[in-house]
C-alpha cells in the first residue's frame, strides 16, 4: 500500500508543473490569438514528438532531431534551426530533468557542477565568437560526421572489446576535473552552433575515458543539456536580441509536445538495460548521417573536410577509450 501512495505521490508532483505549465501556454496563445501558427508550423510538432522522446531517453538532445530535420529536409537557416532546439529543449529536457530528480533515476554527480559551468561558459563564449563564423553546409556535416565516429567508436568497445561498465565515478583528482571542464566548454561551443552538444560530448567523453555505464551517464546528460539550453535560450532572446518570429512560432506549437514527450522518453529509458541506451544511440547518429549525405550530397572541399573530421574523430575517441581508468 505504502509503494502504491508514493508512486502516486511522484504521479503528482510531476503532473502539477506540466498542468501549470499548460495552462500558462493556453492563456498566453488565446488571448494573443497565437493559434494561426499551426497552419505554417504544424509539421514541427510531428518533429517534436520523436525528437523530446528521443530527448528524454538519449545523451543526444531534442536538438539532435530537431537541428538536422529542420536544417537537412525542410532547408530552414541553421540559427532559426539552433534558436528553436534550444529554446523547446528548455521546456521538454528540463522537463525531463525534474522527473528524473523526482524519481530518483541514477545520475552522476562528481561530474554534473563541472559539466554545468563548463557548458555554461563555453555556450556564452560560442554565442559571442564563434557561430557568425560558421558556414551552413558545414555546420550540417561537421555536426553528423564527427558523431558519427564516436558511435563508431563505442560500438567497437561495446561489442569488440566487450567494455565493462562502473555506474560512478572515481574519486578525481584536478588535473582531471579541469579535463572535463575543458570538455564541457567544448559542449558549449557545440551547443551554441547547434541548438545541442554539451549532452554528447560529456556523455562521450565520461563514458569512453571513465567506462561510466549508459544508463548512468544518459540522465546526467539530461540534466547538463536542459541547463545548457535555458541559458541558450534566454541568451539569444533577451541579450543577444536574435531570437526570431519563426523560431518563436515553432516553440509555441511544440510546447504541449515535449512537457511529455522528454519525460516520458526519460521515464522510459529509466528502466530498460544500458545495452538498449547504447542500440537507441547506433541508431540515432546512423539515421543523421545518412540523412545529411543524402539531403547534402557534399562534394569537393565539403566532402574532404568531412572526411578528415570523421577520420581525426575515429583517433581522438579511439585514444580517449584507450586510457580509461579504474580506481
Amino acid at each position: 500500500m505504502s509503494n502504491l501512495k508514493n508512486k502516486q505521490q511522484s504521479i503528482f508532483i510531476v503532473l502539477v508543473p506540466l498542468m501549470i505549465l499548460l495552462s500558462l501556454w493556453f492563456y498566453y496563445m488565446s488571448s494573443t490569438s497565437s493559434w494561426h501558427v499551426y497552419k505554417d508550423a504544424w509539421f514541427m510538432m510531428i518533429v517534436m514528438a520523436f525528437g523530446s522522446f528521443i530527448a528524454g531517453a538519449s545523451p543526444e538532445g531534442g536538438g539532435a532531431i530537431a537541428f538536422p530535420a529542420m536544417t537537412l529536409i525542410w532547408d530552414i537557416q541553421p540559427a532559426i534551426a539552433r534558436n528553436f532546439s534550444l529554446a523547446i529543449q528548455s521546456i521538454g529536457m528540463t522537463a525531463a530533468a525534474y522527473l528524473i530528480f523526482v524519481r530518483k533515476i541514477p545520475i552522476e554527480r562528481k561530474y554534473l557542477f563541472l559539466g554545468l559551468v563548463g557548458g555554461t561558459v563555453g555556450i556564452i563564449f560560442g554565442s559571442y565568437f564563434i557561430i557568425q563564423h560558421i558556414q551552413p553546409a558545414y555546420a550540417k556535416m561537421s555536426f553528423v560526421t564527427i558523431w558519427l565516429s564516436f558511435g563508431v567508436i563505442l560500438l567497437y568497445t561495446n561489442i569488440v572489446k566487450k567494455r565493462d561498465t562502473v555506474t560512478e565515478l572515481p574519486d578525481l583528482n584536478n588535473s582531471e576535473k579541469i579535463a572535463i571542464l575543458v570538455v564541457s566548454f567544448l559542449g558549449g561551443i557545440a551547443s551554441s552552433i547547434f541548438g545541442n552538444g554539451l549532452d554528447i560530448c560529456t556523455f562521450a567523453y565520461i563514458t569512453l575515458r571513465y567506462n561510466l555505464s549508459e544508463k548512468i551517464a544518459t540522465p546526467t546528460s539530461v540534466i547538463l543539456m536542459a541547463s545548457n539550453a535555458v541559458v541558450g535560450f534566454l541568451l539569444h532572446k533577451y541579450l543577444l536580441n536574435d531570437f526570431g518570429i519563426a523560431e518563436h512560432n515553432y516553440w509555441l506549437v511544440c510546447i504541449p509536445v515535449v512537457c511529455f514527450g522528454a519525460p516520458l522518453g526519460a521515464y522510459f529509458i529509466s528502466s530498460k538495460s544500458r545495452n538498449l541506451i547504447a542500440l537507441l544511440l547506433y541508431a540515432i547518429i546512423a539515421i543523421q548521417f545518412l540523412g545529411a549525405l543524402l539531403i547534402v550530397q557534399p562534394k569537393g572541399l565539403l566532402l574532404f573536410t568531412s572526411v578528415i573530421i570523421f577520420v581525426v574523430g575515429l583517433f581522438l575517441f579511439y585514444v580517449l577509450s584507450k586510457v580509461t581508468q579504474h580506481k
